[in-house]
C-alpha cells in the first residue's frame, strides 16, 4: 500500500533536499519519490543527507513536468503555504494522511511538494484535489522542504497503522489526473465552439471551473458522463 504513495518535488533548488526528503520518507516506511524538474540532479550532498535511504534516492523517477509525475494517480493533493485568490477544497494533516490511505488501493496517490523559496504555482496547484497546509506557528511558519516532507510522511504512516488496526474503508472510483485534464481540455474546446469562453480572452472561468470540479470531485462513472454530454454539444454544434 504505502509503495503506490508518491511523494512528487517539484523544481528542487538545493540537492541535499532531495536527499533529506528521501530519508524522511524511508522513516516512514515510503519509497516512490518522483523529481519535476530539478535544477540539479541528485549528486554527492544529496546522497550524504538521505543517509541509509539511498535506495530510495537511487530509485528516484526525474520527469520534466508536474502532470506527467501524476498522470496515472487517482488522487493528488499539494502542498500550499498561503491562500490563493481562488480558494481550494483544503485538508488538514491528518485528515490528508487519511484518505491518502483510505484511495490508495484504488490507484495511485501522490502528495506534491514545491518550491523551497516560493512552492507550487497557481497552475501547478490546479493539477490537484486537494490542498494541505501545516498548521505552522504564524509568526515564524517557514519548514524546511524535508521537515514538511517528514510531517505528513509521519500522518500518512499514522493514517496506515490505523487503517491496519480498523480495516479498510470502501470508497468510489474516482478518474485518474489524466482523465481529469483530458476532461478539462474537451470542456474549454466545446466552451469556445459555443462561444462562451474566447479563446484570445479566457479569463478566470476555465480556473473557476476546475475548482467547481474538484470540489465537486466526479466519480469515474460521472465524468463519463459529463464528456458524453460535451460530445453531445460538439456533434450538435457539427450538424
Amino acid at each position: 500500500m504505502l509503495n503506490q504513495i508518491r511523494i512528487v518535488l517539484v523544481n528542487t533548488s538545493h540537492t541535499g533536499n532531495i536527499g533529506s526528503a528521501a530519508r524522511a520518507m524511508k522513516t516512514m516506511g515510503l519509497s516512490n519519490l518522483y523529481l519535476v524538474d530539478p535544477v540539479q540532479a541528485p549528486d554527492g550532498k544529496s546522497s550524504a543527507l538521505a543517509a541509509g535511504a539511498g535506495d530510495v534516492l537511487a530509485s528516484a523517477k526525474t520527469v520534466a513536468t508536474l502532470q506527467e509525475a501524476v498522470a496515472d494517480c487517482g488522487l493528488v493533493v499539494g502542498t500550499s503555504a498561503r491562500s490563493r485568490t481562488h480558494s481550494w477544497p483544503m485538508l488538514e494533516p491528518r485528515s490528508c494522511g487519511r484518505k491518502m490511505i483510505a484511495e490508495v488501493a484504488n490507484y495511485p496517490v501522490a502528495l506534491v511538494f514545491g518550491r523551497e523559496n516560493n512552492g507550487l504555482t497557481n497552475e501547478e496547484l490546479q493539477q490537484c484535489h486537494f490542498h494541505v497546509c501545516i498548521p505552522a506557528n504564524p509568526e515564524y511558519s517557514s519548514l524546511n522542504l524535508a521537515a514538511a516532507v517528514q510531517t505528513l510522511c509521519y500522518e500518512i504512516r499514522m493514517a496506515y497503522l490505523e487503517a491496519g488496526e480498523q480495516g479498510g474503508e470502501s470508497v468510489p472510483e474516482y478518474p485518474l489526473s489524466d482523465d481529469l485534464e483530458r476532461f478539462y481540455t474537451h470542456l474549454e474546446s466545446t466552451l469556445q465552439n459555443t462561444n462562451f469562453i474566447v479563446k484570445n480572452h479566457p479569463g478566470v472561468v476555465m480556473t473557476k471551473l476546475r475548482r467547481l470540479f474538484n470540489r465537486a470531485r466526479p466519480e469515474a462513472q460521472e465524468l463519463n458522463i459529463l464528456r458524453g454530454i460535451l460530445s453531445s454539444v460538439d456533434k450538435s454544434i457539427k450538424e
